[in-house]
């Protein structure tokens, strides 16, 4: 599998866990009372978000990706639903 590969792949694990932290373990800590879950799911999200990370520099480093597209890549791992945004524009490259 390829580093363009492993990074959608990661990438939509990653936003996938973004929305879920957002939409629902922050709602469950702040009406619920219930802070473990954004231990958790924060916890999983921020390992995720270094893959994330790691692959991106893997795919800039193995000359598969530009530096603007790195840039790209990063600032849509930041945003909500930023992941699912440039998935197709990953996949053009991949193909």
């Amino acid at each position: 599998m390829g580093v363009i590969k492993r990074l959608r792949i990661t990438a939509m694990i990653e936003g996938c866990s973004y929305l879920l932290l957002l939409f629902i373990a922050m709602p469950l800590k702040y009406m619920m009372d219930m802070p473990l879950a954004v231990r958790i799911v924060g916890s999983i999200h921020g390992a995720l978000f270094m893959v994330v990370l790691f692959f991106i520099l893997q795919a800039f480093l193995d000359k598969k990706i530009d530096f603007k597209m790195s840039v790209v890549v990063f600032v849509g791992a930041i945003l909500p639903f930023g992941p699912f945004l440039i998935d197709k524009r990953l996949r053009d490259i991949e193909e």
